[in-house]
């Protein structure tokens, strides 16, 4: 993922409930600020996502780093981000999207997953006031551009308070710049990436792939896995999209196994030892061929990545 400049941030109106929730269960490094009903969201990755309390708080009680936005169902929000969601249970969040919902069948359907990387929630004594000039009418959220005015205010005491419990540092690029002489706060640049987690990976996955097995083709969510090409233990393995395919659990298995690869010719192939060490796999065999790919071609399978499994994992790994 490329690394973009920060010149605006978003400042969303936060449930108590949520933030409280989360609070008490830092340091996390995701969280899914979740819609009751998928109506959108557009900003850079990168973007610093202000969580804003509302009557009686009037105050910004903590942010992260944008990293995605995907519609999902609610059971695949939760099966990916479970308490991450701010809720202690699948029945807790339903119960809360169903209370925001304007209509019945609203929050049965397609909720709004808005995943913010390296979450930090402040003491009430950290509290940030709200930005002086924000109106009343502002139902989900506003945009601020934060090198100057109330913008510029409240990021820079939200990355004091930041520092000062030192939960984001200055890093490799991988985190939010805080203020020292080497990365000004402002000027030319301030550069941010945000580090994707587990439950993003496994929604961008999914979308990405229109919840499809990339091989077979099948639709059923509980039987599919985002799974990495390079295993997130591996050096150079991450939970970006271009390092996941959508694969059916039992295809997922073969994979990290070495058993099944997809060539950097975006060919399914399954390896000869199946049949030679188990004597079976024939339904394997009849699905060799080209797999699809996500529409984006941002988030299609990184050839590298590929080529890496084909050479150290394929035909090299006993199951």
């Amino acid at each position: 993922m490329a690394t973009v400049v920060v010149v605006r941030g978003y400042v969303a109106t936060t449930d108590f409930s949520w933030f409280s929730f989360l609070r008490a269960r830092q340091p996390l490094d995701e969280v899914n600020f979740w819609q009751p009903s998928a109506h959108g969201f557009s900003s850079p990755p990168g973007t610093p996502f202000f969580f804003k309390l509302k009557k009686p708080h009037f105050a910004i009680a903590g942010f992260g780093l944008f990293a995605r936005y995907e519609e999902a169902t609610p059971r695949l929000a939760w099966d990916a981000f479970k308490e991450k969601n701010g809720a202690a249970s699948f029945d807790e969040m339903r119960a809360r999207m169903e209370a925001y919902a304007t209509s019945a069948n609203e929050s049965s359907h397609r909720v709004g997953c808005i995943m913010v990387s390296q979450p930090v929630f402040f003491a009430e004594g950290d509290w940030v006031e709200q930005p002086k000039d924000w109106k009343r009418n502002i139902v989900s959220g506003a945009g601020y551009d934060l090198t100057l005015g109330e913008g510029r205010r409240i990021w820079e005491e939200c990355v004091a308070r930041a520092a000062r419990t030192s939960q984001l540092q200055v890093a490799d690029g991988r985190a939010v710049l805080l203020p020292t002489e080497a990365a000004p706060r402002f000027g030319a640049e301030l550069l941010v990436r945000p580090r994707l987690g587990q439950g993003t990976f496994r929604v961008a996955v999914t979308a990405a792939y229109d919840g499809a097995c990339a091989v077979s083709g099948e639709h059923s969510l509980p039987a599919l896995d985002a799974a990495h090409i390079r295993p997130y233990s591996v050096e150079g393995g991450s939970h970006e999209v271009t390092n996941g395919l959508l694969l059916r659990a039992d295809i997922h298995r073969l994979f990290d196994s070495g058993y099944v690869t997809i060539t950097p010719e975006l060919r399914f192939v399954v390896s000869e030892r199946l049949k030679k060490e188990w004597e079976n796999g024939r339904a394997y065999y009849a699905l060799q061929g080209q797999v699809a790919l996500p529409r984006n071609a941002a988030d299609r399978p990184d050839l590298e990545a590929l080529r890496w499994h084909n050479e150290h994992v394929f035909e090299r790994t006993a199951a």
